[in-house]
């Protein structure tokens, strides 16, 4: 099956106005939507949209009201003038766990039939009930590809307040693989002070099995519960060590924003070292 596991790590530097570095392990989901029928018959202890273990409900994306996710994306890449032409798209994302999921970003790889990558949606969550979707659109110049993968590099306005220790006038710089082997996201956040933020998620594939799912398991339970938790405790340490406070306003009055543009841009800060060991993991 072209669905995975992908387990890691993920983590996160901030730089400015206070120093904080966290890391921790954890795994993730990349869900075919294509083949979605399938593993729910197939892989013991993972449900589609239905109550196991570990689940995967359509209605933690996309419109959240519970509809079938491929006509909603090909709708909204219509909006911005993509067409995949029958080829799969795939999200990877946190599934729920005994019940339980929060997705801070889930992201959609959006292909055509000869695996040619034409969009990204950055389908990002805050811990107030907020959502924004950021869609890119991908040429074939927007790819860069060696033996360590291919990668996008995508720049684009901060839409959506997630951090009460950031301000909202601030620019994401993502670097995203596209996964195979591996998997792995760049975020690199910069605001009036420069460098804000880098985060970072580096992650091996393996196959999606009822075994594979049950080591995971053992290995990181309750994944889900652990981010959240992980979330609220790093912001209690900030506060200690004296980070200034922001107030969060209005959401974006659009669910999504079509990033347009160029999706490389030059002169854009490269982030912290710890990025290059985090990836080479």
């Amino acid at each position: 099956m072209r669905s995975a596991i992908y387990r890691g790590r993920v983590m996160h530097e901030r730089s400015f106005p206070t120093h904080h570095r966290l890391s921790y392990g954890v795994w993730y989901l990349l869900v075919d939507l294509d083949e979605l029928d399938e593993l729910d018959r197939r892989v013991a202890g993972l449900g589609v949209n239905r109550a196991a273990p570990v689940s995967f409900h359509e209605a933690d994306h996309g419109p959240r009201d519970g509809s079938p996710l491929r006509p909603w994306i090909d709708a909204r890449l219509e909006e911005a003038g993509v067409a995949l032409d029958g080829g799969p798209v795939r999200i990877l994302t946190f599934p729920r766990v005994a019940g339980y999921v929060f997705n801070p970003i889930s992201i959609w790889f959006c292909s055509g039939p000869g695996e040619d990558l034409r969009a990204i949606l950055y389908e990002v969550s805050n811990t107030f009930g907020e959502r924004h979707d950021y869609l890119v659109p991908v040429a074939d110049a927007d790819v860069t590809g060696n033996a360590r993968g291919r990668r996008v590099r995508t720049v684009f306005d901060k839409r959506l307040f997630v951090s009460p220790f950031i301000d909202m006038a601030a620019t994401y710089d993502f670097t995203t693989r596209v996964p195979d082997e591996r998997a792995s996201v760049v975020v690199r956040e910069t605001a009036a002070g420069g460098l804000v933020l880098v985060a970072t998620l580096g992650a091996r594939r393996r196959p999606l099995t009822g075994g594979t799912l049950a080591s995971v398991l053992l290995r990181h339970p309750l994944v889900t519960v652990k981010v959240v938790g992980g979330i609220h405790w790093e912001a209690l340490q900030l506060w200690r060590k004296g980070a200034p406070y922001r107030r969060r306003g209005a959401p974006p009055a659009s669910p999504m924003t079509i990033v347009t543009g160029s999706n490389r841009p030059a002169n854009v800060p490269s982030g912290a070292a710890a990025v290059r060991g985090t990836l080479a993991r």
